[in-house]
């Protein structure tokens, strides 16, 4: 599932906002200028999406600090997306995904959903009809859910949660649409990385259970057992992430290893061919940690339907910025990819491979948004 168009209005910084991002995007723009806001949308979107709204905002502290300079009344969220498939329609097979969220009362933090759309638009906005497809709806605790040919299933209000989208009861195993279903799962994988911790006390710098994980958590703190599910079962990510050390740590790099620990634990360890001591991931530089963290991200062979990135930059040499890109240019191939950086170094990086780059500014306290 491709993002083709999200509009916001009422959200932190974003006052009202389009964009309208490709396959490979660079969003660039001085710090505040509210650039890790568009992220923050695409995450809430997501985990609204599974069924985690209301925890999300109570993490937030609540809607005051979500919205607008605090006193808009109302979140808008419009998302457009179509499938990622070759020889598809995009506008004529797009979804569009409509969120809306009210304050309850003009001093309060708490919310709740009072719209709540999925539908095809194709042809309202061709003119040749007043009402879009619709496969969902929700005005307040009036809630419909329709099947492949728009036949009607109405829910009883007292079964609908204020604070939770529709979309998330309405999905799983026995929904009656499996559209719903398939848009649902695609929303809930998007993963959005903001937070990558490499303290002294971080879990990726401990030992970790040994068990199979593929993707990368929003936090990053399963990398150990990504890396070593994956570099132990997947010869292409191996030797992809093998390149990728090489070039940035030159032909001195040899492989990772997993010794095991105690209580069914596995260590991460770098194997360098002029040490004859492995180097435990509790000794790796923060920049070691972050690239392995972006490549192991980037080279997924099974990567989620988008993958958001706030600052990949950050405590990495220069001369890592160029591979980066350049995973980034071919995770771009099966996944849309997303950077935000107020490093130009970064967006130099990428060369003759042209990014879509968003500009961001701020003006009297609202986010301005440019396609460069």
């Amino acid at each position: 599932m491709k993002l083709l168009q999200l509009d916001i209005e009422g959200f932190r910084s974003l006052f009202k906002v389009t964009w309208k991002p490709g396959d490979l995007n660079v969003v660039i723009g001085p710090n505040a200028s509210g650039k890790s806001n568009l992220l923050k949308v695409l995450e809430m979107l997501s985990t609204a999406a599974r069924g985690g709204l209301g925890k999300y905002i109570q993490r937030e502290g609540g809607m005051e600090p979500l919205l607008w300079d605090g006193r808009t009344e109302e979140i808008l969220f419009r998302l457009k997306t179509a499938p990622v498939e070759e020889n598809r329609d995009l506008e004529r097979e797009s979804l569009t995904y409509g969120l809306d969220l009210v304050r309850l009362g003009i001093t309060s933090s708490t919310y709740r959903i009072e719209y709540e759309i999925l539908g095809n638009y194709h042809r309202v906005e061709k003119g040749e009809k007043d009402q879009p497809f619709k496969l969902l709806e929700r005005n307040l605790y009036n809630a419909v859910i329709f099947d492949e040919t728009e036949k009607e299933l109405t829910a009883s209000p007292d079964s609908i949660s204020e604070q939770e989208t529709l979309l998330s009861m309405a999905a799983g195993p026995f929904t009656i649409n499996r559209l719903i279903a398939a848009y649902q799962t695609n929303l809930s994988n998007w993963r959005i990385y903001q937070d990558f911790q490499t303290h002294r006390e971080a879990a990726i710098r401990q030992p970790t259970l040994v068990q199979t994980e593929t993707s990368v958590a929003a936090d990053g703190q399963n990398l150990i057992a990504v890396l070593h599910t994956l570099y132990t079962g997947s010869r292409e990510f191996k030797q992809d992430l093998n390149k990728a050390m090489a070039a940035a740590f030159g032909d001195d790099f040899e492989e990772l290893v997993f010794p095991p620990a105690a209580d069914q634990r596995i260590q991460l360890r770098v194997r360098w061919k002029s040490l004859q001591r492995e180097q435990p991931a509790a000794d790796l530089s923060d920049g070691t940690l972050r690239f392995l963290f972006l490549i192991a991200v980037l080279a997924n062979p099974k990567p989620p339907p988008l993958i958001a990135i706030d600052e990949p930059e950050t405590g990495l040499h220069p001369s890592m910025l160029p591979i980066v890109a350049e995973y980034a240019a071919e995770a771009s191939r099966r996944s849309q990819v997303i950077f935000t950086t107020h490093s130009a170094e970064f967006l130099d990086a990428f060369g003759d491979t042209v990014p879509t780059t968003t500009v961001v500014h701020r003006e009297d306290g609202k986010t301005c948004l440019r396609i460069a």
